[in-house]
């Protein structure tokens, strides 16, 4: 059974986010799924002489590992001016210090959403070039506008949801492939 790993961009205790992603994670039926909270994580804002002095963070080591240690990823990314969080641009950039090719031929779903029309859309193309730098491969993403009209109640209006759906389900098929 493929092991996908999954995570949200954002350290908001509130992420729309980190909600359409624990929607989204109902709809793996072929895979295990491990969510990580990026939150707890410890990890200075990157710098040179940190790195020279303490080295990456254990934390980072420990998500680089449960990365690579995965057939896929899907990952939430949230907008700010039009690319992702500093919070996980910061991950990012330690991660790409402990392995430049860190997510090497790793499949990825990507989605993000946002309060207007846009649905994030600007986020997920910053997110795919700087994923497809590390070697990362996407698959495919999702974008929802309006969250708040179109994620009521803890869930997706239909045509998303189905949407949605079919993507995943198509995410699962790439990944027995690959």
């Amino acid at each position: 059974m493929p092991k996908i790993i999954a995570f949200t961009g954002s350290n908001s205790e509130t992420s729309i986010n980190d909600q359409l992603l624990k929607y989204a994670l109902k709809f793996i039926k072929k895979s295990e799924v491990q969510y990580i909270d990026l939150k707890p994580l410890s990890v200075p804002i990157y710098s040179e002489k940190i790195e020279k002095e303490s080295g990456v963070p254990h934390d980072i080591q420990e998500l680089v590992s449960q990365i690579k240690s995965a057939d896929a990823l899907i990952v939430a990314v949230n907008e700010h001016n039009g690319t992702m969080s500093a919070f996980f641009k910061n991950i990012t950039d330690w991660l790409s210090r402990s392995d430049a090719q860190y997510l090497l031929d790793k499949p990825i779903f990507l989605l993000a959403t946002s309060p207007g029309a846009g649905g994030a859309r600007f986020c997920l193309d910053y997110t795919t070039t700087n994923f497809q730098k590390f070697g990362g491969k996407i698959v495919d993403k999702f974008s929802l506008p309006l969250f708040g009209e179109n994620f009521k109640n803890a869930k997706l209006s239909h045509d998303y949801s189905t949407n949605l759906e079919s993507l995943i389900t198509n995410f699962e098929n790439e990944i027995k492939q690959a």
